[in-house]
């Protein structure tokens, strides 16, 4: 392990966080302050999140300007497989030949073989794919663990990061705890803070955001006590209680208005606008030194077309449930 870190401070784009925590923003698509990976130079090194794979550059010089050679690092995690959190970790895993990398186990199959997650990815996106995240490269299957309901990863020393199944976001997200801090890595189960403003958007894409699911996980979040909330958009925020649920408020006042609106008319577009006229018209702009791509960006992973869409497909489908079970009862009866 290399000590030789730069003293007039980290390099740009590097924020200390104390107890050898380190966010790295990896500049998705060229701009800051999107995706938030995180270095916890402990005994035995670990990256939380990497980004796109536009970002494994980013991070390698991240990680070797703060005093890492490539061989030291020892886990790579992230905590669910979509393309802004995960889409870097086959060219992660090439540049970082020792680390092993954890996943839930939902998830595995997809970084060892992404051919099916580029697919549905090439779907959604269309020509906006290769800017935005580029290609995932395939990870050696036996450099993945897996994990479940919980998990541990060792950082050395006797401290650890505990994983938490955490779904309503996906079916492959997870929650980690650092012993030692107490620190609680989110990824997108709260959603998106935005630090400029302090505004916390849910994160509710489709296909897999499930109501039910995600105020099971903010619960779980709540339980745990956290001492400080990692998220993955946008950085450490030291308000657990209150972020928490500023995220459950803002969830439950994204899926009533989008029910109104699909109950009334059943028309993407009108609940699209309505979420537009009646939340997100409430949130403050981004300041003028901001980037304007950062805030069109933010607003492609999480603004109302993708969230709405999002929640449409989770109401559809409970109807259907719905249908099918007073259909099986009346077939009883």
């Amino acid at each position: 392990m290399h000590d030789d870190v730069d003293a007039s401070g980290p390099p740009e784009g590097i924020v200390p966080l104390g107890d050898d925590i380190f966010a790295i923003d990896t500049m998705l698509a060229g701009y800051p302050g999107i995706v938030s990976s995180y270095l916890i130079r402990s005994e035995r090194p670990c990256i939380v999140e990497v980004g796109t794979a536009g970002s494994a550059r980013v991070l390698h010089e991240a990680v070797t300007g703060l005093g890492l050679a490539p061989e030291d690092l020892a886990t790579i995690v992230v905590t669910h497989i979509h393309l802004d959190h995960a889409g870097g970790t086959g060219d992660m895993a090439s540049l970082f030949p020792n680390a092993e990398i954890v996943v839930h186990e939902r998830g595995a199959r997809h970084l060892a073989d992404p051919s099916r997650l580029m697919r549905s990815a090439a779907m959604v996106w269309g020509d906006r794919l290769d800017t935005l995240f580029g290609m995932m490269r395939p990870t050696e299957a036996a450099r993945i663990r897996a994990v479940g309901e919980t998990g541990e990863i060792d950082l050395g020393g006797g401290r650890r990061l505990v994983t938490h199944y955490a779904p309503g976001h996906a079916k492959h997200h997870m929650g980690l705890v650092d012993t030692l801090t107490g620190d609680l890595y989110v990824g997108d189960a709260l959603g998106m803070y935005k630090p400029l403003t302090g505004d916390v958007v849910p994160a509710t894409p489709p296909p897999d955001f499930d109501m039910e699911a995600c105020l099971a996980t903010l619960r779980l979040f709540g339980d745990i006590g956290a001492q400080r909330l990692m998220f993955s958009h946008f950085g450490a925020v030291g308000t657990v209680e209150e972020t928490i649920d500023q995220a459950e408020a803002e969830l439950r006042l994204w899926v009533e208005t989008v029910r109104e609106a699909h109950g009334s008319t059943g028309d993407l577009d009108h609940a699209i606008a309505m979420v537009r006229d009646k939340v997100v018209a409430r949130y403050r702009p981004l300041p003028p030194e901001a980037s304007s791509g950062t805030g069109e960006i933010l607003d492609t992973l999480s603004g109302p077309e993708a969230n709405v869409s999002g929640i449409v497909h989770w109401l559809d489908r409970l109807a259907q449930e719905k249908a099918e079970r007073e259909a099986r009862e009346e077939r009883l009866s």
